[in-house]
């Protein structure tokens, strides 16, 4: 044991003398949270919608007047007036403006009539995410126009009353999980990976060997040091991501303690995975060429993005074995669901199953490199 605390130190004393590979480790995900977590998931706020007005009548003013209603309370757009459907339509394809409502002409006579009055969207539909929030905007504004001036004594409709669980979560903090989650992998790539590589490659293994030091004492120590650095990692962008994005749940004693577990079964999945990959590496340019690859292989299909429902099956075949979804299920449930431990036991036990299968497979590797 003393053996292999000695390795150990040895390797904590080497990571904190490289002031600028620990932030290296540490701002790439919280860049990531700052910039994603406020560029992606907003509200849309101030788009360009025209309006093309052909018809002038009363049921028009009304549009116009709900549309008035919109930029006044959520803002979600503002209205510009147009004189020619072919100029509205040209400056939508052009990006000039978002999108175009056309009011047709005798609009308010066929409302009078009851004969299937209609009212034109134009959006440009290469970007579905501001496309679809005008079509849900005027979806409802067209349902408000629709409704009866006085309302029936009896229901003759079911109505949809949506609970939700949690108040409103902020994209930022939506991505809080998978950043604390890509932190500890970046700490692992870098302290257990590049590190371990370069130090293989200049021979410092080796010297180990004219040592008492056994080669599983050498594998024990190296990953232990390289959880270590994990776990640190993971520490510091948790309390730092949180406060960043305003979670409070931090400083409940239950959810510290759940939070700690989960980085530490976290920071050893990763860590031992990546000892495995690299444990029969032996050009120092090998894991610089495929980080990149594992990293989107690993993070992108976890659900800490995007839902893992929307993926295709053989997308979903890689989240179920990737250590990546346990990680954020877990980070999610007690930071956003403020969830119990006994919603994370299951993250908790496959997280160490995989480190130590991972572990298991990599010493005997490790003895036959040597």
């Amino acid at each position: 044991m003393n053996r292999t605390l000695a390795i150990i130190e040895r390797e904590m004393r080497k990571f904190f003398r490289s002031p600028t590979l620990m932030m290296v480790s540490m701002i790439f995900p919280l860049v990531q949270l700052i910039v994603l977590g406020n560029a992606f998931g907003g509200k849309i706020r101030d788009a360009k919608m025209g309006v093309v007005d052909e018809d002038h009548g009363t049921q028009a003013i009304r549009i116009k007047e709900a549309f008035d209603s919109v930029r006044a309370t959520s803002r979600t757009f503002i209205t510009i007036p147009y004189d020619d459907e072919v100029k509205a339509r040209e400056d939508v394809r052009n990006g000039k403006i978002q999108g175009a409502v056309i009011i047709p002409a005798q609009y308010s006579k066929m409302v009078y009539e009851k004969n299937h009055p209609r009212i034109a969207l134009i959006v440009d539909n290469s970007d579905n995410f501001m496309s679809s929030t005008m079509e849900t905007t005027l979806s409802q504004l067209t349902d408000a126009l629709n409704q009866p001036d006085i309302q029936p004594r009896l229901l003759q409709q079911t109505a949809l009353d949506v609970v939700e669980l949690y108040p409103y979560i902020e994209y930022m903090k939506y991505l809080l999980p998978g950043s604390i989650a890509l932190a500890m992998f970046v700490s692992a790539m870098i302290g257990g990976g590049m590190l371990y590589i370069d130090d293989k490659a200049r021979g410092v293994h080796e010297g180990y060997l004219v040592t008492p030091i056994t080669k599983a004492e050498l594998v024990f120590g190296l990953n232990g040091a390289g959880a270590i650095k994990g776990i640190l990692t993971g520490v510091v962008i948790t309390m730092i991501g949180s406060l960043l994005a305003g979670v409070g749940t931090i400083f409940n004693p239950g959810t510290i303690l759940g939070l700690f577990l989960m980085v530490v079964v976290t920071a050893s999945a990763f860590n031992c995975m990546m000892f495995l990959l690299m444990v029969r590496v032996e050009d120092p340019l090998v894991p610089r060429a495929i980080f990149g690859i594992l990293n989107t292989l690993l993070f992108f299909p976890s659900g800490s993005i995007y839902p893992v429902q929307a993926f295709p099956g053989w997308l979903r075949a890689i989240a179920v074995v990737d250590p990546f979804t346990y990680a954020v299920h877990g980070f999610k449930s007690l930071l956003l669901k403020e969830t119990g431990l006994a919603a994370v036991v299951p993250d908790l036990i496959y997280l160490s199953l995989f480190a130590l299968i991972t572990l298991a497979l990599a010493v005997p590797l490790f003895k036959r490199t040597l």
